[in-house]
C-alpha cells in the first residue's frame, strides 16, 4: 500500500512539474512602447518579457523579430505594437492573486501575423 501511495504521488509531481514547464502559444498584440518594454496581450490577460531597468529577460529574446518590416503601427518614435504569436514558456505568480498579469519566462519562436487578425479578435483589448 505504502509503495503504491508513493508511486501515485511521484507520479502526480512529475506530471505537474511538466505542466509548469509546458510550451504555449500565445497569440495578441506584441507590444514595444519604448526601449526595453515587451509585453505580450492576450486574451487572459498581460504576459511580461521585459522591463526597462529590470534584469529580468526571458531566454530566447533573441528570437524576437524586427517587428517593423512587417505589419507594425508605430506609436513613439521606432517603437509600437504588432500582431503575433509567441511559443513559449510563462508562469504566473501567486504573489499577484486574480491579477492579469503574468511573465514569459523562454521565447521558443514567434511569428508575426496581420494587424487584421488582432484587431478581429474580440477577446483582445486594444493595444496601447
Amino acid at each position: 500500500m505504502r509503495a503504491t501511495l508513493f508511486i501515485l504521488s511521484f507520479a502526480l509531481t512529475i506530471a505537474a512539474t511538466a505542466t509548469v514547464f509546458a510550451k504555449e502559444n500565445r497569440c495578441g498584440w506584441i507590444q514595444n512602447p519604448t526601449p526595453g518594454n515587451y509585453w505580450l496581450d492576450d486574451g487572459e490577460g498581460s504576459w511580461m518579457l521585459m522591463a526597462q531597468g529590470s534584469e529580468q529577460e526571458p531566454l530566447g529574446m533573441e528570437n524576437m523579430p524586427d517587428f517593423t518590416t512587417g505589419d507594425f503601427v508605430q506609436t513613439n518614435g521606432y517603437y509600437g505594437y504588432a500582431c503575433g504569436c509567441i511559443q513559449a514558456e510563462t508562469e504566473r505568480s501567486a504573489d499577484y492573486g486574480d491579477s492579469f498579469v503574468g511573465r514569459i519566462t523562454a521565447i521558443y519562436s514567434v511569428k508575426q501575423l496581420p494587424i487584421s487578425q488582432c484587431r478581429g479578435d474580440k477577446a483582445l483589448p486594444k493595444p496601447e
